[in-house]
């Protein structure tokens, strides 16, 4: 992905109002600046706080404060960031305050630029990490040659899947989509279905849109491009169009709720293309161990081997007083083995964002997928085959609540495409509602 220079992101075209709205807030955003650094005296001890939705967080940030005496990390747990997180950082942030650090979803960086609600950690030398990272997930901090967060972690794409129900209808597990779409009837035959598709979780839509080459917004010198109702996109929500009025797919049970978790000890769901942070929710589904592995997420015939689903990043929040011992645990914390391998025991965190290290315990053979080392088989490869040129956009959420209500819309007659076609135009007027500059791709 090509980085956002700083013209343009002043290309943007926020003004001072427009920014505060962008916030979701009345208040915050414009008067929230950078703080100044205050230097420790020698021997003076640094206390930083850090705001997540991580469980035990505190277990993992204890194993660095053993280290690091002169530099203390205290943990609160705050809702997710939709759920009130984001809320109380804003307004955090506008009373002048908050923590030095927060957990901030990838997607939702850019709206935290625009309110200057995060340090640019390049000030602090922080490009002397970029080697250790992931590049694809690097180049989602990465803007107007700065860098807005630390990568904390991801979900590559991959197919879960029941080997046991692939052979009683007589099926081979598909490497492409058009064989998933062949196999798919055999499955209702037998009186389950091959997947879900949820119509309210449009991340998972998205996914498979970035997966087949998509590329809905991007960055321009004169302000953002939106491509969203490319031929790619479409292609896509014609295939699931077709998938679901064919009932190939469940639309009522959306992954990982009560009624798909019955409907998958019921042996009535054969496979479900998800994110690598999937292989915990599944040990929840009763009887599944040893059922399940496995295998690369189906490919479209054009495009990429996997997509992602979620991200997060350890961000410095614009009133740290101690931006760069702030920034010096962020970078520990997501790519030193000690931990990496605290996050995944005491938080369940997705897939690492560390270049060379996955996790010790990831390494290992699963017993739950049957012996499998699916993590190195399946996932670590799918990192190195995610779309480059996917963007996130200032107003990701806005989109992502726009196009849900399109697809619901599918229950009752509507269509995908029809969907897609109107999210991008009302996208459109929500950008410039907000004083942003935005144009449609040639096509």
């Amino acid at each position: 992905m090509r980085e956002v220079t700083r013209r343009e992101l002043l290309g943007w075209g926020l003004t001072g109002s427009a920014a505060a709205v962008l916030a979701g807030c009345a208040t915050p955003g414009t008067t929230s600046v950078n703080a100044q650094p205050v230097v420790p005296a020698a021997g003076e001890k640094v206390t930083l706080t850090y705001w997540a939705w991580l469980k035990d967080l505190q277990k993992v940030a204890d194993v660095w404060n053993a280290q690091h005496p002169e530099i203390q990390v205290e943990v609160a747990w705050i809702p997710g960031g939709n759920s009130g997180g984001y809320q109380k950082m804003y307004s955090a942030l506008a009373a002048g305050g908050g923590p030095d650090l927060a957990q901030v979803e990838m997607r939702t960086v850019p709206e935290f630029m625009l309110v200057n609600g995060l340090v640019d950690l390049e000030r602090y030398g922080v490009s002397e990490h970029a080697g250790k990272f992931d590049e694809t997930l690097w180049n989602q901090v990465s803007f107007a040659g700065g860098v807005y967060g630390i990568p904390q972690d991801s979900g590559p794409v991959g197919m879960y899947y029941r080997p046991d129900l692939y052979e009683q209808v007589g099926a081979d597990v598909p490497a492409t989509w058009a064989q998933w779409a062949e196999v798919a009837p055999a499955f209702r035959e037998a009186g389950m279905y091959i997947d879900s598709f949820p119509l309210d979780d449009t991340s998972v839509f998205t996914a498979h849109a970035m997966q087949a080459g998509a590329a809905w917004l991007r960055s321009a010198e004169d302000g953002w491009v939106i491509d969203m109702a490319s031929d790619v996109t479409l292609d896509v929500a014609r295939f699931f169009d077709q998938a679901i009025d064919d009932d190939l797919v469940t639309t009522s049970a959306n992954p990982y709720s009560p009624g798909w978790f019955a409907a998958a000890a019921d042996d009535q769901i054969a496979s479900l293309v998800s994110a690598s942070w999937g292989d915990a929710l599944l040990a929840g589904v009763s009887g599944a161990e040893g059922k399940w592995r496995v295998a690369p997420a189906p490919r479209w015939d054009h495009g990429f081997g996997s997509s992602f689903i979620g991200g997060s990043t350890s961000a410095v929040l614009a009133n740290s007083k101690h931006p760069k011992e702030a920034m010096e645990f962020a970078v520990w914390l997501n790519t030193d083995p000690e931990g990496i391998d605290a996050m995944i025991k005491y938080s369940g965190i997705g897939w690492s964002p560390a270049r060379d290290y996955i996790g010790a315990s990831r390494e290992e053979p699963s017993e739950f997928f049957g012996g499998q080392r699916y993590n190195t088989e399946v996932f670590q490869p799918a990192t190195q085959q995610q779309n480059p040129d996917w963007q996130w956009w200032p107003i990701t959420q806005q989109t992502f609540n726009i196009l849900g209500d399109g697809f619901r819309r599918k229950a009752t007659g509507g269509t995908l495409v029809d969907a897609v076609v109107a999210a991008e135009a009302r996208t459109i007027e929500v950008f410039r509602q907000k004083g942003l500059t935005i144009r449609k791709a040639e096509r």
